[in-house]
């Protein structure tokens, strides 16, 4: 695949930045996230979003979510117990392992609320469009003119 050069384009645009950044970064894939920990990326109503995270293993102490300029990062690492330590696994299925898993959030959604039930780390999400970024509808009035008191030209006609 090319590599595509923005720098012409900056140049010549303001406040374009961040939409060229994500384009470069479309392109790579990020190294640490290869797959782990699976999640589902789902519409709960016409402003909100639910992320779910299989998170197995892992508890509400070792998990930390961080949401800043448009990004959403979940990281977790496993505090290693003694009595996990002295255990002598003979097939270990259920990967414990530390992970990273950041989100690109689009303009105005804000993290609503997250919860940790059955092994799934739920994170609701929500659009909330300013005020004054919302589409209003102007109304058209009419004008009235009052006969009596406009006055009205008259013209006599040629012969």
């Amino acid at each position: 695949m090319r590599a595509i050069d923005y720098s012409p384009l900056y140049r010549s645009t303001v406040g374009f930045d961040r939409l060229f950044s994500l384009l470069d970064n479309m392109g790579q894939p990020d190294a640490n996230q290869n797959g782990y920990p699976p999640y589902n990326i789902e519409r709960t109503g016409e402003d909100s979003y639910r992320i779910t995270m299989a998170v197995a293993g892992f508890s509400d102490a070792d998990i930390e979510i961080e949401a800043k300029q448009n990004m959403l990062t979940i990281m977790a690492e496993k505090s290693e117990t003694e009595s996990e330590e002295d255990k002598n696994y003979l097939f270990q299925g259920i990967a414990a392992r530390s992970f990273e898993r950041r989100f690109q959030l689009a303009d105005h959604v804000e993290v609503k609320d997250a919860s940790l039930e059955h092994g799934l780390l739920h994170i609701d999400l929500i659009r909330e469009i300013p005020e004054a970024m919302k589409a209003r509808k102007i109304a058209i009035g009419t004008i009235v003119i009052d006969d009596k008191k406009s006055p009205q030209i008259e013209a006599k006609a040629k012969k």
